[in-house]
C-alpha cells in the first residue's frame, strides 16, 4: 500500500514539475514594455500607399484618413502586396506581400490565405495595402483573424475592411477590382510561407 502511494505521489509531483515549467504557447500581448514600436505618420502612410497600390496620393489619402478616424493615428507597420480570390458561396483568397516596420533592418515576406462563406460570387485580382495596429514584434502577426468583407466601406474606389485578433488590428485598403458582390464571413491566416489549405 506505501508503495503505490509513492508511486502515485512520485508521478503526481513529476506532473506538478511539468507544468510549472511548460512555456504557455501564446504569451500575453500585447506586452507592455514592447508598446514602444515606432509608429507611421499620416505622410509616410499616404506616400507609401500610392507607391503600392499605384494611385494618386489623394485617393489613398482619403481611405487612410477613414482609417485614422476609426482606429487611431498610430500604425506601427504595413503590409504591400496583392492578392487573389474567387467566390461562388464558398471562396477563397490568397495573398503575399512584405511586412514593413520602422525598426526592421529589412522588410519581411509574408503570406495570407483564407476561407469565407455567404452571399458572394466572383473573382478578382488586387493590389492590397493593409495597416497594422498593435503589432510590436513582427513573429506576433502570424496568425487567424477573423474578418466579415460584407462590413468593407468603398472610400474613392478602395475597398477598406477590417481583421482584428489578440490586439492586433488589420485594415486591408484593396483597389476597385478587388471587390466582390455579396457578403461573407471567414477569416484570414497570416504566415511565413506559402500554404495551400486557406485554414
Amino acid at each position: 500500500m506505501q508503495r503505490r502511494q509513492l508511486i502515485l505521489s512520485g508521478l503526481a509531483a513529476g506532473a506538478v514539475g511539468a507544468c510549472a515549467t511548460r512555456q504557455p504557447a501564446d504569451p500575453n500581448y500585447p506586452i507592455h514594455t514592447d508598446a514602444t514600436a515606432p509608429a507611421y505618420t499620416f505622410d509616410e502612410l499616404v506616400a507609401a500607399g500610392s507607391r503600392e497600390l499605384g494611385i494618386a496620393a489623394e485617393t489613398v489619402g482619403g481611405a487612410i484618413e477613414r482609417i485614422f478616424a476609426d482606429q487611431g493615428d498610430r500604425p506601427t507597420a504595413y503590409i504591400a502586396g496583392e492578392e487573389g480570390a474567387g467566390a461562388a458561396v464558398v471562396g477563397l483568397r490568397y495573398g503575399r506581400g512584405a511586412l514593413h516596420m520602422k525598426d526592421l533592418s529589412a522588410s519581411q515576406e509574408v503570406f495570407w490565405q483564407g476561407a469565407s462563406v455567404g452571399w458572394d460570387f466572383g473573382g478578382n485580382a488586387s493590389r492590397v495595402f493593409t495597416l497594422v495596429y498593435g503589432l510590436f514584434h513582427p513573429d506576433m502577426l502570424y496568425r487567424r483573424y477573423p474578418g466579415v468583407e460584407g462590413s468593407a466601406y468603398l472610400v474613392a474606389g478602395l475597398g477598406v475592411n477590417y481583421q482584428q485578433a489578440d490586439g492586433i488590428v488589420l485594415a486591408p485598403i484593396r483597389t476597385g477590382v478587388g471587390l466582390r458582390l455579396g457578403a461573407n464571413v471567414g477569416t484570414m491566416s497570416y504566415s511565413r510561407q506559402r500554404n495551400l489549405l486557406p485554414f
